[in-house]
């Protein structure tokens, strides 16, 4: 096979092919005139070079592939060597990602600390942090109202309704288990680099999930020991939402996903529209004996409402009769 029909058919330039001969991981056979003739071997070879370095592999790093397929494996990575050359990139890329951690947050301490220099006294920005192009938020959303719409949840047993749950699991709402559950509702959870519904800031009590999340992340143990047996976060997210946002927040307890809005249905919750999309209103509820013990509603601010809900489990010792 000719240099130009193995390039063309491997999909590299020939120049790529000149410098992988060069430096020895595709060796050509010599014909008495003089041309390159090329092993059908050689294929698989450039291939293999080529995918492995649109991964980041160095052209050098790919040999014990190359040499592996020379020695008539069917794969690249079937040799011991191959293997050890996976693990090598990967310890790299490892301790690559650390390093970059630490300059990404070096950086973002920066940039609030500049950002906080900016601000006269006396003003303090919204907890939410700071906006794409680096200056505070400074506008604190409106405060919810109570409509009483939760009113009537005090005393009314929970549905026998059935939701998918992070882990990978389902949590039987009827089934929940002895002790008290924390079952927080939520509008939405946002993703970084992901717009939130249009108008959002300005909507009363839809702000603040992440910071809701984190605040029962942080007082978690404290919760379980005042008595919650388990605390659960509820929103209409879809499962593969949740999961995303169990392992960027690290949440210590399990998200359920309620994107046909049963428990709504079922309990009469709470919802608003925002963007062309129908959300839950924040609100949590205390279950025990699988009842609705007490409601908290509305919830505000999102950021402190788990020492909210911690204050009550300590004043409200559950009842063993």
């Amino acid at each position: 096979m000719r240099a130009g029909e193995l390039a063309r058919v491997a999909e590299v330039t020939v120049r790529a092919l000149r410098y992988y001969e060069k430096v020895g991981l595709v060796v050509p056979v010599r014909l008495p005139n003089g041309y390159r003739d090329y092993d059908p071997v050689a294929v698989r070879q450039v291939r293999e070079i080529r995918e492995l370095t649109s991964l980041g592999l160095s052209v050098e790093e790919t040999r014990p592939f190359v040499e592996c397929l020379a020695s008539g494996h069917g794969s690249g990575d079937e040799c011991p060597a191959s293997l050890a050359a996976y693990r090598h990139a990967i310890d790299e890329l490892s301790v690559r990602i650390v390093r970059l951690t630490q300059r990404r947050d070096a950086l973002a301490g920066h940039l609030r600390a500049a950002a906080e220099r900016s601000i006269p006294k006396g003003v303090q920005p919204f907890s939410a942090g700071y906006g794409l192009d680096g200056r505070p938020v400074r506008c604190d959303p409106p405060i919810p109202s109570d409509d009483g719409t939760a009113d009537r949840l005090a005393g009314v047993r929970l549905p026998n309704v059935t939701l998918p749950a992070s882990d990978g699991s389902t949590v039987a709402l009827t089934a929940l288990g002895a002790g008290r559950t924390v079952l927080y509702v939520y509008p939405l959870t946002g993703r970084p680099g992901v717009d939130l519904p249009e108008g959002w800031d300005t909507i009363p009590g839809a702000r603040g999930c992440t910071a809701e999340a984190c605040g029962f992340r942080d007082h978690h143990e404290e919760l379980v020991g005042a008595g919650a047996a388990r605390v659960y976060g509820l929103s209409s997210q879809p499962g593969h939402y949740q999961r995303e946002v169990v392992d960027r927040l690290r949440l210590p307890f399990t998200m359920l996903a309620d994107p046909e809005f049963a428990v709504r249905d079922a309990l009469r919750l709470p919802t608003f529209p925002a963007g062309g999309l129908t959300l839950y209103r924040r609100l949590t509820m205390i279950v025990s004996r699988g009842v609705i013990e007490h409601v908290f509603y509305p919830v505000y601010p999102p950021a402190q409402h788990a020492f909210e809900v911690l204050d009550w489990l300590r004043t409200h010792p559950e009842s063993t009769e």
